[in-house]
Order: structure tokens, then sequence, then C-alpha cells
């Protein structure tokens, strides 16, 4: 009796901790935008274009690659060329 006790106490610490460690990883990627066009090579977060997954991009500032960002400053970050993120891809 005293061993299942304990065997279910460990059980529901464990599920508490990874219930705990999951909450902020669903909060921190809803806190993200796509942003396309800033992107350096192999960096992408996933697909577009002729590629298939995330870090397949071919070319740096691909505007068909996307990186997660904070939300909210896509629109102000600035590719070597003068151009700025997009929330769509070109």
């Amino acid at each position: 009796m005293k061993n299942s006790f304990v065997t279910l106490a460990l059980a529901g610490s464990l599920a508490t901790a990874l219930a705990s460690v999951a909450v902020p990883a669903a909060a921190q990627d809803a806190a993200k935008e796509k942003c396309y066009g800033v992107a350096m090579k192999g960096q992408n977060d996933c697909a577009a274009g002729a590629h298939d997954c995330a870090g397949k991009a071919t070319m740096d500032y691909d505007k068909q690659s996307f990186k997660l960002v904070p939300a909210g400053t896509c629109a102000t970050m600035m590719a070597p060329d003068g151009s700025h993120g997009s929330l769509t891809p070109a």
C-alpha cells in the first residue's frame, strides 16, 4: 500500500512538472510571427518555396523563406539591400 502511494505521488509530480514546462512553450510560440525575407541561408524556420523543411533555404534573405521573430518586429528588420521583412511571402 505504501509503495503504490509513493508511486502515485511521483507520477503526479512528474505530470505537474511536464505541464508547467509545456505552457510557456505554447505562450512563446504565440509571441512570435513569421517574417519573410530576413532568414540567412540554411537558417529558415520551415518549409517555403523550393524546399520542404527548416534549414533548407539556399540563399540569404529569400523572400519565400521565413524566420520566426518576436511579434511586432518583422517590419523593422532590414536586409542589406534595404528591403524590410514581410509578414507574407513575395
